[in-house]
């Protein structure tokens, strides 16, 4: 793990986040104390997702199905504080 200082990576953020993208881990300080660390997102393919639902039997509940599509149908695209 890195530490740099809040200035440093500031001045050099492009190359921070290059770091961070090829899975350094960056500890940013402010007057040696630990501000914020910054690395890697962790990538998702929603597999994660299909478990939670299958361990809770979400995704065959046929109410949970109906539920979620009758919601999508209640979504917009429109501004509703626009007109």
């Amino acid at each position: 793990m890195r530490m740099m200082s809040a200035s440093e990576a500031s001045r050099s953020f492009a190359s921070v986040l290059d770091q961070a993208e090829h899975g350094e881990t960056i500890v940013i300080t402010r007057n040696g104390r630990r501000l914020a660390i910054l690395g890697p997102a962790p990538s998702g393919n929603g597999a994660a997702l299909a478990d939670v639902l299958e361990a809770h039997a979400a995704a065959l509940d046929e109410d949970f199905a109906s539920d979620v599509l009758e919601t999508r149908e209640l979504l917009t695209l429109e501004d509703p504080w626009e007109g």
